[in-house]
């Protein structure tokens, strides 16, 4: 009987958990070049229940009766690195990864050092700074094969190799960086992805395109269905656990009563 409070209880944890994954999915709606998570569950390692009082007349040991469950938990948050629809916005400023869903712009982030440590992102809604560098909306530089793209005043152009290319002449090409193995890639914030150590990159096999930005992989709609979802596993587990802890308040209360 204790057992299955246990089971409702962490059950509830889980569930509690795949529920700020999916806020925080409709929260980044529209959020650009936002890719969405899941959570993945897994079951607890299977018991191997035994009958104590009992033991197999060959071996003297207790007897096994079969394996038993205590519910489940969440294995991991994966992240769909899938394309998002691609806006036209007719800014030059916004520039978007297409048909390429392990690319990424690469951007310059100051780290606890006072250095600066390359991280990723699909958001390309990038703005000049007051030195006329592109940068980020949060300020970060987007990098070029030479460093931060430093840009003069008056138009420019990205060509779809994301070269840079202002009166007429090549500034920078865009450090686009492309994986061969988005699951060696993590969130770090602010919309930001980091790479793992080992991880591994290849040529840009996608295009650029200037005027445009890249939404989120979210569907609003699907994210509200497994709210529901969620919303009535975690209620009838409640349900569950509140008819156990009534059987237990009996059996303490009432049948356990000296008279």
């Amino acid at each position: 009987m204790v057992r299955g409070l246990y089971t409702s209880g962490w059950s509830m944890l889980a569930l509690q958990k795949r529920m700020d994954v999916i806020t925080n999915n409709m929260a980044n709606a529209d959020t650009y070049g936002f890719k969405k998570d899941t959570t993945v569950m897994e079951s607890f390692p299977d018991l191997l229940t035994k009958r104590l009082k009992y033991q197999a007349s060959s071996s003297g040991r207790p007897r096994n009766i079969g394996t038993m469950e205590l519910g489940s938990d969440i294995g991991e948050v994966y992240t769909y690195f899938s394309q998002g629809q691609l806006s036209k916005t007719d800014n030059e400023l916004d520039i978007a990864i297409k048909d390429s869903d392990s690319a990424f712009f690469t951007v310059a982030v100051p780290d606890a050092d006072g250095g600066l440590a390359a991280f990723f992102t699909r958001d390309g809604s990038f703005v000049r700074n007051s030195d006329n560098v592109l940068v980020t909306s949060d300020g970060y530089y987007v990098l070029g094969e030479n460093g931060p793209i430093m840009l003069q005043s008056g138009s420019f152009t990205v060509d779809e190799k994301g070269y840079v290319i202002q009166d007429g002449e090549i500034i920078d090409r865009l450090l686009i960086t492309e994986f061969t193995d988005t699951t060696a890639l993590r969130k770090y914030g602010n919309n930001l992805i980091q790479a793992d150590e080992d991880a591994q990159t290849r040529g840009f096999t996608g295009i650029i395109q200037q005027g445009y930005v890249e939404l989120s992989n979210v569907n609003i709609v699907r994210e509200m269905v497994d709210m529901i979802t969620v919303t009535r596993a975690y209620e009838a587990n409640a349900r569950v656990l509140q008819a156990i802890d009534s059987t237990l308040d009996k059996a303490v209360n009432q049948i356990g009563t000296v008279r």
